[in-house]
């Protein structure tokens, strides 16, 4: 492995990830977004992400975990908000934490997978997500952060309570989250 910065290795094939070690989420760059059709219009949105991850050698063994409150829910629209925040939705009063636990790590032609458990409401979700090194958000200096971007569909039945008519049955969703070594 080359060293290419501080805290991202090159690994096989030109594919950049973050060093072996304990690193967090560091939440004030860290967000998920989503984007639903709802109501015959487009609905946007973002919450803020924090979590832990462990980069081990061999990359099967590590694991990361994000979180998310689901009362922070933000489209721009405070009444969208508290109505996705609600018990029609997220129902953040019963269910304050939204949370992804990572059970194995896999390097693929095409880049990076990991499959876990997607926690929504109580109940738990298999869920598979593509991941990639974005250094578009962050600068290749001297600084050890690592941006990681992944991608995951969500089903809206598991957020949802009740069918909604035109709300879409999949809901793409963008993580985007900056790693930062533990001191």
């Amino acid at each position: 492995m080359t060293m290419t910065r501080p805290g991202a290795l090159l690994k096989p094939s030109a594919q950049l990830w973050p060093a072996v070690g304990s690193w967090r989420v560091d939440p004030a760059r860290s967000h998920a977004s989503f984007a639903a059709r709802a109501a015959g219009r487009q609905v946007q949105g973002r919450i803020p992400l924090t979590g832990r991850v462990l980069i081990a050698e061999p990359i099967e063994d590590s694991m990361a975990w994000l979180a998310a409150k689901a009362g922070q829910v933000s489209t721009g629209s405070r009444m969208l908000d508290r109505q996705l925040a609600g018990p029609g939705f997220l129902d953040s009063g019963a269910f304050p934490d939204i949370s992804f636990r990572s059970e194995l790590l896999a390097r693929v032609p095409t880049g990076w997978r990991a499959a876990g458990r997607l926690q929504v409401k109580g109940t738990e979700h298999e869920l598979a997500c593509q991941l990639d090194l974005d250094r578009d958000g962050e600068p290749l200096d001297d600084s050890p952060a690592v941006r990681i971007a992944s991608s995951w569909i969500l089903d809206s039945r598991w957020i949802a309570r009740q069918w909604i008519p035109g709300l879409s049955r999949r809901i793409p969703m963008t993580c985007s989250f900056v790693l930062v070594p533990e001191l």
